[in-house]
């Protein structure tokens, strides 16, 4: 009966030139809003958690990082699931093992449930519905503005993970973190039925093309062994893991989670709480890095379809790299962090449109969500690492401002190694 509603629904928006797709991207868009705020929750419960269990920042920072491990690690399986499952099972099923693992750590008394619900099950479930899945929507549903959704995608993740940030510091301070966490909870469930009700798997499955082309596209078969289907990314890594471009774009994307995911997201409001700013006006700058990262990172879409995307890159690490280290100088006074929030705001995510226009163009369609889950595991082991990195740094040194400089090298030496890679066209085939 629900698919019966969707094609009706798509071939009643064909009739007046509104294309089915973008209906599908507004689904994956607010999922993916859902599931980054379920993910920048965690550097609002650090200092709540250190209070009530007496852990370390180095705990809790282990524990985050294994999510941004698995966050980063099972986007490429993801990607297999999709292929075999379908997109809409796969993103069910992701949020119900969100709001199991947040529902279940109400009740946690121990560290090591800090690592197993925060850790291990929320991290595989985020990671199901990560910038994979954004990009896995755009490759099926559009040829045509292809990096225009992309750069979407990337701002809903970016942007749910900087939105939630003041009202999950408020909740937190009058009511706790559990009760802030709730709220993600319902937003999950809600979410849960709208892609029940309108997500679809190929443009075929409402009798429509994909946005761009004139001709239906039959869906590929999905009639894979268990073990095929497993193997499939492990095959797909061995292939691309032979060409110079993978390594460019998996290291490049390290530094990208090392600098944004890992370090600011995770460490924002105590960096802040060292210079005496307050947890709510803290997460209020984070809002405001969201909403320039929204404007930035469709922008950066926008100028993918149009330029050439290896020097987009240049300048979005170049830049990213001296706000890190401006901030790192700065007296966190309410200038100084507006200023870096607008500025590094714009850069947050920019770079994701033109990393995956760069590995569709190299690798290919049919293959460029669970290439692209590849080299974003690379931006979640950076993430970890900062995130880890960042704790141990503050614990020892009682100061995060090494950290700040150490991303801010990072960038830079990525906007170099990026133009290392070849403008060409040709295609990898993978198994």
């Amino acid at each position: 009966m629900l698919n019966a509603f969707a094609t009706r629904f798509a071939l009643y928006l064909q009739a007046r030139n509104l294309y089915y797709g973008w209906i599908v991207a507004a689904t994956t868009f607010l999922t993916m809003l859902a599931t980054a705020a379920a993910m920048g929750s965690a550097g609002i419960m650090i200092a709540p958690l250190r209070d009530e269990f007496g852990w370390t920042t180095e705990q809790i920072s282990t524990a985050i990082s294994i999510r941004l491990i698995l966050y980063g690690l099972f986007g490429p399986f993801a990607a297999a699931f999709m292929n075999q499952f379908g997109v809409k099972r796969v993103v069910v099923f992701a949020l119900g093992l969100i709001c199991s693992g947040i529902f279940a750590s109400f009740f946690m008394t121990q560290w090591w449930h800090l690592l197993l619900l925060w850790g291990v099950v929320v991290g595989i479930g985020t990671g199901m519905t990560a910038l994979v899945l954004g990009a896995t929507v755009a490759t099926r549903w559009f040829n045509k503005r292809r990096g225009l959704v992309v750069g979407l995608m990337t701002a809903s993740t970016a942007t749910g993970q900087m939105i939630f940030q003041p009202l999950l510091a408020s909740l937190t301070e009058a009511s706790g973190w559990r009760v802030a966490m709730t709220i993600i909870v319902v937003l999950m469930l809600v979410i849960m039925l709208l892609v029940l009700l309108l997500m679809r798997d190929h443009p075929a499955d409402v009798q429509l093309p994909i946005y761009g082309e004139e001709n239906l596209t039959a869906p590929p078969p999905r009639s894979v062994g268990l073990r095929a289907m497993l193997m499939a990314p492990l095959h797909n890594l061995r292939e691309v893991s032979k060409t110079a471009t993978f390594w460019v774009l998996f290291l490049s994307f390290y530094v990208c989670g090392f600098s944004t995911n890992g370090l600011i997201h995770t460490h924002w409001v105590p960096m802040n709480l060292d210079f005496g700013v307050a947890a709510v006006s803290a997460a209020s700058m984070l809002a405001i890095i969201g909403m320039f990262d929204f404007i930035g990172t469709i922008l950066s879409g926008w100028l993918s379809d149009r330029f050439d995307n290896r020097w987009l890159l240049f300048w979005f690490y170049g830049l990213r790299g001296l706000t890190l280290i401006f901030l790192s100088f700065s007296d966190f006074g309410m200038l100084a962090l507006f200023l870096f929030a607008v500025f590094y705001g714009l850069d947050w995510v920019a770079t994701v449109p033109p990393t995956v226009k760069l590995t569709t163009a190299r690798y290919g369609a049919a293959t460029a969500n669970m290439t692209f889950g590849w080299i974003f595991a690379g931006h979640q082991l950076g993430a970890a690492s900062a995130a880890y990195i960042a704790g141990v740094m503050r614990t020892d040194l009682q100061t995060y401002m090494p950290a700040l400089q150490l991303a801010g090298a990072l960038c830079m030496m990525a906007a170099l190694v990026v133009l290392m890679i070849r403008q060409q066209r040709s295609v990898l085939a993978t198994p």
